[in-house]
């Protein structure tokens, strides 16, 4: 027939161009030799230092955090990550996400919290002389005969120099005094000058009023009195006109720490786990206090006392770990793990 339909999908939504500061790879062999293979790590150049050996993270108009307490952090393996996007789902069911429906997504208005991000790896980048300017998605990166994907989860990367909290005109997004970046709904007026500003575009907008909507009848959940049931009694139902992204599921941070309280102790490393860190199968995802030496994602990155400039305050040991989009100098709590592929050095795409 000749009847068109409209498909909506959210592959295209939030792309970006190119990726060496994204997505990060080398092969075993490659990392046998060099535990930092595949590792891309900006420098720029100074008035002090005009040969450009200087960090992003050593150049800051802030005088940075001290965490003094708890300083929540997240680490996510890309060795691990298969893409099943079970920890999405979870993160849905978790923090009462509203289901937008299709002509919502065709707009580009999805409002899931977390997204996971799909790369490609070819042979070789397009050639300039070749094919011109490289200002579209198909110049940028030459298809290979057999492509290699990476599966990134994307979410709030909590930064420590967080743009969103600087352009904020009422304050509506605040830095916890534990590494959290926090939002407060009833503050917000939507001015949406935060996700403009968000480098990593994990920020999402309530355009409607989700909850008790006749339009939006696919969102049972918070449209029929039985499907209200399910919602998370922990956490805020949004309202039009706010802004909403993770918030590393501050809940069950909450919950754990007043357990711990009860029971007259400090929280220790598994009380408090994220929802998406639970439902992975793969143990990808790792949660937890940085200022912890005996936490699993302490010694995942090997944090060392004294403080650095590797995309965090902290000192971070691990070569693999990295940040996305370091040159900006966010400097963020989620760290990921270069993804090491085990194959022919022939065969590479790394």
């Amino acid at each position: 027939t000749s009847d068109m339909y409209q498909v909506a999908r959210t592959q295209t939504h939030q792309t970006y161009m190119d990726r060496g500061n994204v997505i990060q790879e080398a092969t075993l062999a490659a990392y046998k030799k060099d535990p930092y293979a595949g590792r891309e790590i900006p420098h720029v150049a100074t008035w002090k230092s005009p040969e450009g050996k200087v960090r992003p993270g050593e150049l800051s108009l802030w005088k940075g955090h001290k965490y003094k307490d708890h300083h929540w952090g997240m680490v996510i393996d890309m060795n691990s990550c298969t893409g099943c996007s079970a920890c999405h789902v979870a993160c849905v069911a978790e923090n009462n996400i509203p289901v937008v429906g299709r002509q919502e997504v065709i707009n580009r208005r999805d409002m899931h919290w977390m997204r996971i991000d799909r790369y490609y790896s070819s042979d070789e980048k397009a050639v300039a002389a070749a094919d011109g300017v490289v200002s579209n998605y198909r110049a940028l990166e030459q298809a290979a005969e057999n492509p290699e994907v990476t599966f990134q989860p994307m979410m709030c990367q909590h930064c420590n120099n967080a743009g969103c909290e600087t352009v904020c005109p009422v304050a509506a997004t605040t830095h916890s005094s534990s590494g959290l970046n926090q939002m407060v709904y009833n503050r917000c007026i939507g001015t949406r000058y935060c996700a403009n500003n968000c480098p990593y575009k994990v920020r999402r907008f309530n355009w409607f009023k989700y909850h008790d909507n006749k339009q939006f009848d696919k969102n049972l959940s918070m449209n029929n009195d039985l499907g209200k049931m399910v919602l998370n009694p922990d956490v805020t139902v949004r309202s039009r006109g706010v802004m909403e992204k993770c918030s590393m599921c501050v809940q069950r941070i909450q919950l754990g720490k007043l357990q711990a309280k009860k029971e007259g102790r400090r929280t220790n490393d598994g009380d408090i786990i994220t929802a998406c860190a639970a439902a992975c199968p793969a143990d990808a995802i790792v949660f937890g206090d940085m200022n912890d030496p005996e936490s699993r994602i302490s010694k995942l990155l090997k944090i060392k006392d004294q403080e650095g400039d590797y995309g965090i305050d902290k000192k971070v040991g691990e070569p693999r770990a990295y940040t996305v989009l370091e040159e900006v100098g966010a400097k963020p709590n989620v760290l990921y793990l270069t993804k090491i592929r085990n194959k022919d050095k022939k065969e590479s795409h790394a």
